[in-house]
C-alpha cells in the first residue's frame, strides 16, 4: 500500500475497529500525514519502508518545526499505533517506531487556589442580580467536584443524585463518572434550579441541562472563561485562574487532607495514575516553601 491507501485505511479502522470519537480520528489522521511529509523528504513513497532510523529522524524534524515535546510525545503515540495497524495488517513484520522513546516532558505544576482566594472569588458574585446565583453554583460545582468546563456545561438534570450525594458526568472518551458531592455545591444548584432556572424559558432541546443562559440554552465554554474572568478581576487575587484551576485546587486541597491517590484519580477521571501524581509533586512543593517560610533554621 502507498501512504495515501495506508492512511485512508487506518482511518477506517479507527472509526470501525476502534470506535474512536471523529476529533480523535481528525487527530490520529493528522499526525499521520505530518509523517507523510517528512517520508516525501526522504523519498520513502511507502510506509512499510520507513525504519526505525527515520522516524527518530522524523523526531529531529518535528523539533526543527519547534513542536513542542508534548506534541511530539502525542505524535509518536499515533506513529506507533499507524505501525501497529500495519503489522496487524500483515504489512509488516516488526513496528519499526515500538521501541522509540517519547521526548521527556517537563511536569509543569498547575495553579491552585488557596482556600480564602476561593471564598475571596465567591464573595465577589452579587447575588442580587439574576445570574448571581448560577454563577455561585457554577463556582461551588468546578471547585467541589473537580470537574472538567467541559463536564460542567453538559451536566444534566438527570445525572444529580443528590438523594445519594453523587453526579454522573461525562468526560473525555465519552467515559462517565460517579463523582460526590458537598452540600455547599447541592445548596447552590438546588437554589439556582429553584429560584432562576424555574423561571427561564427554556429552548428545546436544552430542558436537561443544568446551566443555562438567559435564552435558555446551554452555556458555552467561552461563558464560563468570562464568568471566571470577570470574578477574578473584582478580587486582588493576581493569578491566571480559569475553570480548570479550580479543578487544580480540588486536587490540590485533597491530597493535602490526606486522601487516597486512587480516589483522587477515580474523581478526577484520569486515565493514568501518572497524570493524577502530578498533584504528589504540588503537595511536596506546598511542604517545601512551609519549611521555607517556617522553620528557624530552613
Amino acid at each position: 500500500m502507498d501512504w495515501k491507501a495506508s492512511i485512508n485505511n487506518f482511518k477506517q479502522y479507527l472509526q470501525l475497529e476502534r470506535s474512536l470519537a471523529a476529533n480523535s480520528v481528525i487527530a490520529y489522521i493528522m499526525d499521520i500525514e505530518k509523517l507523510f511529509s517528512f517520508s516525501l523528504t526522504q523519498d520513502i513513497l511507502n510506509p512499510v519502508k520507513l525504519e526505525t532510523k527515520h522516524i527518530q529522524l522524523f523526531l529531529v524534524w518535528l523539533k526543527d518545526l519547534e513542536v513542542s515535546p508534548a506534541s511530539q510525545s502525542r505524535i509518536l503515540s499515533g506513529v506507533k499505533a499507524f505501525y501497529t495497524f500495519l503489522a496487524i495488517e500483515g504489512e509488516i513484520k516488526h513496528n519499526p517506531a515500538e521501541l522509540i522513546e517519547a521526548p521527556r516532558l517537563s511536569r509543569k505544576l498547575p495553579d491552585f487556589l488557596h482556600l480564602y482566594e476561593i471564598e475571596e472569588i465567591i464573595n465577589a458574585i452579587d447575588l442580587s442580580q439574576p445570574e448571581g446565583l448560577r454563577n455561585k453554583a457554577i463556582i461551588e460545582t468546578l471547585y467541589g467536584c473537580g470537574l472538567r468546563v467541559s463536564e460542567l456545561i453538559n451536566l444534566k438534570i438527570s445525572n444529580l443524585y443528590f438523594e445519594i450525594d453523587f453526579i454522573k458526568v461525562v468526560g473525555k472518551g465519552s467515559k462517565e463518572r460517579l463523582i460526590p458531592i458537598g452540600g455547599a455545591a447541592k445548596k447552590m444548584i438546588d437554589l439556582y434550579l429553584q429560584e432562576i432556572r424555574n423561571h427561564t424559558p427554556i429552548k428545546a432541546g436544552f430542558e436537561d441541562f443544568v446551566f443555562l443562559n438567559r435564552r435558555g440554552r446551554a452555556l458555552s465554554r467561552v461563558m464560563i472563561f468570562i464568568i471566571i474572568k470577570d470574578l477574578v478581576n473584582k478580587t486582588n487575587i493576581e493569578k491566571n485562574v480559569s475553570p480548570h484551576t479550580f479543578r487544580h485546587s480540588f486536587a490540590t486541597h485533597l491530597i493535602e487532607g490526606g486522601a487516597d491517590l486512587r480516589a483522587v484519580q477515580e474523581m478526577l477521571g484520569h486515565e493514568s495514575i501518572t497524570t493524577t501524581e502530578i498533584y504528589t509533586h504540588l503537595d511536596k512543593a506546598y511542604l517545601q516553601s512551609v519549611i521555607t517560610s517556617f522553620h528557624p533554621r530552613p
